[in-house]
Protein backbone atom coordinates (compact mmCIF):
# COMPACT_ATOMS: atom_id res chain seq x y z
CA UNK A 1 0.00 0.00 0.00
CA UNK A 2 1.37 3.48 -0.95
CA UNK A 3 2.10 5.52 1.95
CA UNK A 4 -0.66 8.98 1.87
CA UNK A 5 1.21 11.94 0.41
CA UNK A 6 2.14 14.63 2.71
CA UNK A 7 2.19 18.30 2.20
CA UNK A 8 5.42 19.59 2.59
CA UNK A 9 6.30 21.69 5.70
CA UNK A 10 3.30 22.92 7.84
CA UNK A 11 0.07 25.52 6.95
CA UNK A 12 0.60 28.32 9.33
CA UNK A 13 -1.74 30.94 10.06
CA UNK A 14 -0.42 33.51 7.22
CA UNK A 15 -0.87 30.44 4.55
CA UNK A 16 -4.29 30.46 5.71
CA UNK A 17 -4.93 34.02 5.44
CA UNK A 18 -3.60 34.13 1.54
CA UNK A 19 -5.32 31.62 0.86
CA UNK A 20 -9.07 32.92 2.05
CA UNK A 21 -8.10 36.34 1.28
CA UNK A 22 -7.07 36.49 -1.95
CA UNK A 23 -10.60 35.25 -3.08
CA UNK A 24 -12.63 36.96 -0.63
CA UNK A 25 -10.74 40.17 -1.86
CA UNK A 26 -12.01 39.53 -5.45
CA UNK A 27 -15.72 38.83 -4.23
CA UNK A 28 -15.38 42.34 -2.43
CA UNK A 29 -13.86 44.28 -5.71
CA UNK A 30 -16.62 42.55 -8.01
CA UNK A 31 -19.48 43.51 -5.59
CA UNK A 32 -17.78 47.15 -5.17
CA UNK A 33 -18.19 47.46 -8.52
CA UNK A 34 -21.49 46.10 -8.93
CA UNK A 35 -22.89 48.28 -6.32
CA UNK A 36 -20.88 51.39 -8.33
CA UNK A 37 -22.85 50.24 -11.87
CA UNK A 38 -26.24 50.11 -9.69
CA UNK A 39 -26.18 53.32 -8.16
CA UNK A 40 -25.26 54.30 -11.31
CA UNK A 41 -28.48 53.42 -12.75
CA UNK A 42 -30.72 55.27 -10.07
CA UNK A 43 -28.96 58.48 -10.68
CA UNK A 44 -29.02 61.23 -13.76
CA UNK A 45 -25.52 61.52 -15.19
CA UNK A 46 -25.26 64.98 -15.84
CA UNK A 47 -27.11 66.22 -12.33
CA UNK A 48 -26.21 63.78 -10.54
CA UNK A 49 -30.22 63.56 -8.91
CA UNK A 50 -31.71 60.37 -9.10
CA UNK A 51 -34.07 59.57 -11.47
CA UNK A 52 -37.75 59.09 -11.68
CA UNK A 53 -37.65 55.49 -10.32
CA UNK A 54 -35.37 55.64 -7.18
CA UNK A 55 -36.89 59.39 -6.42
CA UNK A 56 -40.50 58.04 -6.16
CA UNK A 57 -39.29 55.46 -3.82
CA UNK A 58 -37.38 57.39 -1.78
CA UNK A 59 -40.21 60.07 -2.00
CA UNK A 60 -42.31 57.78 -0.88
CA UNK A 61 -40.46 56.37 1.96
CA UNK A 62 -40.16 60.06 3.61
CA UNK A 63 -44.25 60.58 3.35
CA UNK A 64 -44.50 57.63 5.38
CA UNK A 65 -42.21 58.07 7.94
CA UNK A 66 -42.14 62.09 7.92
CA UNK A 67 -46.31 62.54 7.01
CA UNK A 68 -48.05 66.03 7.47
CA UNK A 69 -44.11 67.31 8.49
CA UNK A 70 -42.84 66.72 4.55
CA UNK A 71 -43.06 68.88 1.96
CA UNK A 72 -42.96 67.81 -2.07
CA UNK A 73 -41.82 70.49 -4.48
CA UNK A 74 -41.57 71.10 -8.09
CA UNK A 75 -39.30 73.01 -9.58
CA UNK A 76 -39.11 74.30 -13.39
CA UNK A 77 -35.94 76.26 -15.37
CA UNK A 78 -37.29 79.22 -16.90
CA UNK A 79 -36.25 80.28 -19.98
CA UNK A 80 -33.66 77.24 -20.52
CA UNK A 81 -34.63 77.14 -24.06
CA UNK A 82 -33.49 80.30 -24.59
CA UNK A 83 -30.02 79.37 -22.83
CA UNK A 84 -29.24 76.10 -25.27
CA UNK A 85 -30.38 78.66 -28.39
CA UNK A 86 -28.02 81.23 -27.74
CA UNK A 87 -25.44 80.15 -25.62
CA UNK A 88 -25.07 76.62 -26.54
CA UNK A 89 -26.21 73.04 -24.82
CA UNK A 90 -22.86 72.61 -23.26
CA UNK A 91 -24.18 76.04 -21.25
CA UNK A 92 -27.37 74.59 -20.79
CA UNK A 93 -25.70 71.51 -19.65
CA UNK A 94 -23.56 73.55 -16.83
CA UNK A 95 -26.83 74.99 -15.85
CA UNK A 96 -28.66 72.11 -15.31
CA UNK A 97 -25.79 70.73 -13.58
CA UNK A 98 -25.62 73.81 -11.27
CA UNK A 99 -29.55 73.47 -10.22
CA UNK A 100 -28.66 70.01 -9.31
CA UNK A 101 -26.00 71.44 -6.81
CA UNK A 102 -28.15 73.75 -5.42
CA UNK A 103 -31.27 71.36 -5.15
CA UNK A 104 -29.31 69.46 -3.10
CA UNK A 105 -27.48 71.57 -1.11
CA UNK A 106 -30.54 73.19 -0.36
CA UNK A 107 -32.54 69.92 0.74
CA UNK A 108 -29.59 68.07 2.45
CA UNK A 109 -28.92 64.23 2.39
CA UNK A 110 -32.05 62.99 3.58
CA UNK A 111 -34.06 64.25 1.34
CA UNK A 112 -35.17 62.82 -2.13
CA UNK A 113 -34.16 64.97 -4.91
CA UNK A 114 -34.61 63.84 -8.57
CA UNK A 115 -34.70 65.41 -12.18
CA UNK A 116 -37.52 64.18 -13.81
CA UNK A 117 -36.47 65.17 -17.24
CA UNK A 118 -35.21 68.06 -19.35
CA UNK A 119 -35.32 70.89 -16.93
CA UNK A 120 -38.02 69.65 -14.27
CA UNK A 121 -36.91 68.94 -10.86
CA UNK A 122 -38.48 67.31 -8.04
CA UNK A 123 -37.54 66.92 -4.01
CA UNK A 124 -39.01 65.42 -1.23
CA UNK A 125 -37.97 66.33 1.61
CA UNK A 126 -39.05 66.95 5.78
CA UNK A 127 -39.95 70.46 5.88
CA UNK A 128 -42.91 71.19 8.51
CA UNK A 129 -45.30 74.47 8.30
CA UNK A 130 -42.95 76.50 10.37
CA UNK A 131 -40.04 76.54 8.61
CA UNK A 132 -41.45 76.00 4.89
CA UNK A 133 -42.53 79.43 3.77
CA UNK A 134 -38.52 80.55 4.60
CA UNK A 135 -36.68 77.88 3.16
CA UNK A 136 -38.77 77.89 -0.03
CA UNK A 137 -37.63 81.51 -0.38
CA UNK A 138 -34.11 80.44 0.37
CA UNK A 139 -34.42 77.99 -2.43
CA UNK A 140 -35.57 80.59 -4.65
CA UNK A 141 -33.18 82.74 -4.02
CA UNK A 142 -30.58 80.24 -4.77
CA UNK A 143 -31.86 78.86 -7.82
CA UNK A 144 -31.84 83.14 -9.05
CA UNK A 145 -28.41 83.18 -8.60
CA UNK A 146 -26.16 83.75 -11.98
CA UNK A 147 -24.19 80.49 -13.29
CA UNK A 148 -20.71 80.90 -14.25
CA UNK A 149 -19.34 79.08 -16.93
CA UNK A 150 -16.11 77.30 -17.29
CA UNK A 151 -15.15 79.80 -19.76
CA UNK A 152 -15.99 82.72 -17.41
CA UNK A 153 -19.35 83.61 -19.07
CA UNK A 154 -22.20 84.11 -16.86
CA UNK A 155 -25.63 82.89 -17.31
CA UNK A 156 -28.67 84.68 -15.78
CA UNK A 157 -31.30 81.94 -14.40
CA UNK A 158 -34.47 81.75 -12.80
CA UNK A 159 -36.83 79.04 -11.93
CA UNK A 160 -39.89 78.45 -10.83
CA UNK A 161 -41.05 76.93 -7.58
CA UNK A 162 -44.56 75.19 -6.48
CA UNK A 163 -45.07 73.37 -3.13
CA UNK A 164 -47.67 71.06 -2.34
CA UNK A 165 -48.23 69.17 1.75
CA UNK A 166 -50.08 66.80 3.40
CA UNK A 167 -51.31 68.96 5.85
CA UNK A 168 -53.04 71.45 3.46
CA UNK A 169 -54.26 68.79 0.94
CA UNK A 170 -55.04 66.22 3.46
CA UNK A 171 -53.66 63.58 1.58
CA UNK A 172 -50.07 61.69 1.64
CA UNK A 173 -50.18 60.38 -1.84
CA UNK A 174 -46.81 61.30 -3.83
CA UNK A 175 -48.95 61.29 -7.15
CA UNK A 176 -51.48 63.64 -5.81
CA UNK A 177 -49.26 66.40 -3.85
CA UNK A 178 -46.85 66.06 -7.02
CA UNK A 179 -49.79 67.32 -9.12
CA UNK A 180 -50.61 69.94 -6.60
CA UNK A 181 -47.25 71.33 -6.74
CA UNK A 182 -47.33 71.15 -10.23
CA UNK A 183 -50.22 73.03 -10.59
CA UNK A 184 -49.14 75.66 -7.57
CA UNK A 185 -45.56 76.49 -9.77
CA UNK A 186 -47.64 76.66 -13.34
CA UNK A 187 -50.11 79.45 -11.14
CA UNK A 188 -46.83 81.10 -10.36
CA UNK A 189 -44.37 81.03 -13.57
CA UNK A 190 -42.11 83.37 -13.65
CA UNK A 191 -43.48 85.48 -10.76
CA UNK A 192 -39.98 84.85 -8.69
CA UNK A 193 -42.12 83.38 -5.72
CA UNK A 194 -42.93 79.92 -4.40
CA UNK A 195 -46.54 79.32 -4.50
CA UNK A 196 -47.59 76.67 -2.25
CA UNK A 197 -50.12 74.42 -3.05
CA UNK A 198 -54.14 74.95 -1.88
CA UNK A 199 -57.24 72.60 -2.63
CA UNK A 200 -57.92 74.41 -5.60
CA UNK A 201 -54.63 73.51 -7.18
CA UNK A 202 -55.44 69.80 -6.35
CA UNK A 203 -58.32 70.09 -8.54
CA UNK A 204 -56.41 70.79 -11.55
CA UNK A 205 -57.04 68.68 -14.21
CA UNK A 206 -53.95 66.69 -14.99
CA UNK A 207 -52.43 64.17 -17.25
CA UNK A 208 -50.20 61.07 -16.59
CA UNK A 209 -49.66 62.77 -13.24
CA UNK A 210 -48.83 66.46 -14.44
CA UNK A 211 -51.18 69.34 -15.06
CA UNK A 212 -53.19 69.22 -18.34
CA UNK A 213 -51.74 70.84 -21.09
CA UNK A 214 -47.85 71.17 -19.76
CA UNK A 215 -45.11 70.45 -22.44
CA UNK A 216 -43.75 66.77 -22.38
CA UNK A 217 -47.53 65.19 -20.27
CA UNK A 218 -47.54 62.18 -22.71
CA UNK A 219 -44.09 61.02 -22.03
CA UNK A 220 -44.53 61.58 -17.72
CA UNK A 221 -43.12 58.53 -15.96
CA UNK A 222 -39.98 58.10 -17.92
CA UNK A 223 -37.10 58.09 -16.57
CA UNK A 224 -34.72 61.11 -17.32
Amino acid sequence: MNAPARLPGRIGPRTLLITTAVPLTGWAVHAVTLHKRLAATRKDPLTGLLRRDAYTARARRLLARHGDDVTVVMVDADHFKSVNDTMGHAAGDTVLAAFGSRLSAWAGPRAAVGRLGGDEFAVTLELNADRRQRRLEQLVRMLHTPVVLDDGRTVDVAASVGAATPDVLGTRDLSALQRAADAALYAGKHSGRAVVATAAHATTPSINGRRAGRPGTTVWGRAA
